[in-house]
């Protein structure tokens, strides 16, 4: 079996430690007990033609295992469970259910949280940033609502912790410590036990120790303005 190489960034700010998305790669390959290796990218290198081959709109992670080369964090984590044989049922109703909460996780759930994190942070400046925080928030509002009232006093979405756990974990896990996700007690203890695997402790620590690059020109400039560093 070939060890795979995913892509990462060596730098980004505070507030997106502990977030980019390539922590979900490392979480499942955690999960199957793949050892994998990392290259690392400094900011603007993304936007590059070598890097845009393997990944067209610029981004990170990338998973390449021989002659397989993927993107998009949700393809990478269903290839490497269908792979390993790991977080997803033998029974095809209940893995198909599994998938399903794994795309619930990024198509319905993470939009308006990916919203909110740009009217916050990377259009902070812009005049429409502040009057379109309550529309926002209140899709979040719905959507955690919702969520919740499907998890109700279940410990899993489906049976047993699943790629669909796993990814809706990850993204709920961004609202962490704020007062829309707090009003959910049950969300908050679901994000409780999925953080608490061995696997997604590792993975977070892995990804922690890998920035240590150096911060864009221009950056300091910008974050002052907003007090966000």
């Amino acid at each position: 079996m070939t060890r795979p190489v995913i892509t990462a960034f060596d730098w980004v700010p505070d507030f997106a430690q502990g977030q980019v998305r390539d922590l979900r790669v490392r979480w499942i390959l955690e999960e199957a007990g793949q050892p994998y290796d990392v290259e690392y990218l400094s900011q603007g290198a993304q936007k590059r033609a070598d890097h845009r081959a393997r990944q067209p709109f610029g981004q990170v992670p990338t998973y390449q295992d021989g002659d397989l080369t993927l993107f998009e964090s949700g393809a990478i984590v269903l290839h490497v469970a269908e792979r390993h044989g790991v977080l997803l049922p033998t029974d095809p109703a209940a893995k198909s259910r599994a998938t399903e909460w794994l795309f619930a996780a990024l198509n319905t759930v993470e939009p308006p949280i990916m919203d909110h994190a740009i009217a916050m942070l990377f259009e902070r400046d812009e005049p429409w940033s502040k009057p379109r925080l309550p529309v926002v928030d209140a899709r979040i509002t719905e959507r955690f609502g919702e969520v919740a009232a499907r998890l109700g006093g279940r410990t899993w979405y489906d049976g047993d912790f699943s790629i669909g756990d796993l990814m809706m974990v990850a993204v709920l896990r961004i609202m962490e410590g704020s007062e829309l996700l707090g009003a959910h007690p049950t969300l908050v203890a679901y994000v409780d036990r999925g953080t608490a695997r061995p696997a997604f402790h590792r993975a977070l620590a892995a990804q922690l120790a890998g920035f240590t690059g150096e911060p864009p020109v221009g950056y300091a400039e910008w974050a002052a303005k907003g007090d966000c560093a």
